[in-house]
Formats: C-alpha cells, structure tokens, sequence
C-alpha cells in the first residue's frame, strides 16, 4: 500500500498562497468541500490522525462509503498513489501549516501563528513546501 503520511516533517503554506492570515474553508452550497472535511478533522484533534486516515475520510465521505465496506475501500484507495498534504487546499489556498510528528500524526498551525514561526525554523524537522497553485 502507498502512503501520504510524514514523519518529523513542516509543511509550509504554499510560496502563492494568498493569505497572510489563516482561513478556515467556507463551504460550497450545503456540500462540504475537501478542506472543511479536512479542517474539521484536524483543528480539534491534533496529532490524532495521520494524513492517510484524514484523505480516506474525506474520499469515504465524498463516496459516501461506511460501515463493512470501510477497510477494503481504504486498501483499493491506497493501492495507488495519492496527492498528499502539500496539494491540500489548507497548506496551498487557506494558509495553514501541516506539522506532523515522530509518529506520523498531524497538527494544522496558521501562517501567521507564533507557533507557525517556529516550526518554520525548527532545523530537527524536514520542511517541505505546499504545491503552488500557478506554474511560473
């Protein structure tokens, strides 16, 4: 199986990302789009889920797929590579930050956070920047 999941790692918001302040996603229509999912998930429960367990969430929400069906959908999603967390929307459009820890568990920290600052400069970490939106 393939994995999205970092280990000891800061992704930081993308170099075109928009914001100087964080923004949580709004929602489109009644639909909840792949960064509210994603924010939701994360923003309450840090270091609680690794990338992989909140990119299934949100492809199982989206599909509508639960209960017995869960754990071989989750096999067949990871049978082939999948955009991590610097293609989110989080690190490249809403400017949140994506630490994730020794265990491969991840925290969202907002771009203009002290704490952001920190782990922006914190040399025992891996940093990786998020996708850019726009070639150039």
């Amino acid at each position: 199986m393939k994995t999205t999941n970092y280990i000891n790692t800061f992704i930081e918001v993308a170099d075109d990302c928009p914001v100087t302040a964080a923004e949580v996603p709004g929602t489109r229509g009644t639909e909840k789009t792949a960064a509210n999912i994603q924010f939701e998930t994360l923003i309450d429960h840090p270091y609680q889920f690794t990338s992989d367990d909140v990119l299934f969430k949100v492809y199982a929400q989206k599909n509508k797929i639960n209960g017995s069906a869960l754990a071989a959908e989750r096999e067949k999603f990871f049978s082939k590579g999948q955009p991590c967390f610097r293609a989110s929307p989080l690190t490249k459009r809403y400017g949140w930050g994506v630490h994730a820890d020794e265990k491969g568990r991840i925290a969202l920290y907002a771009v203009e956070s002290a704490e952001y600052k920190k782990l922006a400069k914190d040399k025992r970490l891996q940093h990786v920047k998020a996708m850019r939106s726009k070639r150039g």
